[in-house]
């Protein structure tokens, strides 16, 4: 199990490398200059010279790359031009917002797509099995913020019962159940596309699994229903985990709508922030903390596998 997992570490390091290749070309294909946006209007030519020096900027680009990733394995990821701060600090708090509203997002999507999934796939005849159906498709087409902004306007704004935006009341005490209260709302909206594509993937899942041959024989074996479906279940775990890491990683990365909506402090409310303000420092450690962020989740669902899955292992 170690030499598996050990592998699967490795495996990330050039995904890793990559994505800072990516992101590094990325910034510096975007009009503009960083040296101007931080002088200010009446910075004279001197000064951005002796900036551009200073910072590294008048170098190659090969030399840039290798210096600012050796920075940033080092945990320092600049200055941020808006913010006049550290950019670690700034990243990391909206890091642990983030994690916070995907959890909350990823549990419920998860709860949602099973039981969904599960009842459209033993009942695919009745009422549940259409309306399951229908919940799945409309939670995959509808747009989140579509969604966020309709809760909103009925469930926080004229309904009262939910608060409008941010992650606590100003004038609260900043504990649970001010933190629980502004989250419904949020991971509510957010966990409605994971949950259909979980619920289509696992009835898809389930009703392959029960039409093996050993679903037959153990039914034939005068095992009760249950237990057969126990057993069915099982087989469908490799595969529900493969989705769910997917979407939680998705999570991470893609609820910048619900954030921007929400007004929720998480990071891609920052990066999407940053990039209007030009933050380029900002941007580049966002987008590679989030990142490194998936490759993690999909690192634990890998070994997740290889637990539930002997086979994966060999």
């Amino acid at each position: 199990m170690f030499g598996y997992l050990g592998r699967r570490m490795l495996m990330a390091v050039p995904i890793l490398i990559g994505v800072s290749l990516v992101i590094f070309v990325t910034i510096k294909i975007i009009p503009g200059d960083p040296v101007a946006s931080m002088l200010g209007p009446t910075g004279s030519p001197e000064a951005h010279a002796a900036l551009t020096a200073r910072l590294g900027l008048d170098k190659p680009l090969p030399v840039q790359y290798v210096s600012w990733l050796g920075h940033t394995v080092s945990g320092d990821f600049g200055t941020s031009l808006t913010r006049h701060g550290a950019v670690a600090p700034i990243v990391f708090d909206a890091l642990a917002n983030t994690l916070i509203l995907t959890l909350a997002a990823g549990a419920l999507a998860i709860v949602l797509g099973l039981t969904v999934g599960a009842l459209t796939a033993l009942r695919r005849t009745g009422i549940l099995a259409r309306v399951g159906n229908a919940f799945a498709l409309f939670s995959i087409s509808v747009p989140q913020y579509s969604i966020g902004l309709l809760l909103i306007i009925y469930l926080a704004s004229k309904a009262g019962l939910f608060p409008v935006s941010g992650m606590y009341n100003p004038n609260g005490n900043r504990g649970f159940p001010d933190l629980f209260n502004h989250l419904i709302l949020p991971s509510v909206t957010a966990s409605l596309v994971p949950a259909g594509i979980i619920a289509r993937m696992f009835r898809s899942s389930v009703l392959d699994v029960m039409s093996m041959d050993f679903v037959e024989a153990l039914t034939a074996r005068g095992l009760s229903r249950r237990r057969v479906m126990a057993h069915a279940f099982h087989n469908t775990v490799p595969s529900l985990l493969t989705v769910a890491g997917l979407q939680i990683g998705y999570l991470l990365g893609g609820v910048v709508f619900v954030e921007a909506v929400f007004a929720w402090p998480g990071i891609g409310l920052l990066v999407y922030q940053s990039i209007s303000q030009r933050d380029l420092p900002v941007i580049q450690a966002g987008v590679l903390v989030s990142a490194f962020a998936f490759v993690v989740i999909n690192v634990v669902v890998d070994a997740l596998h290889g637990l539930v899955d002997p086979r994966i292992r060999a």
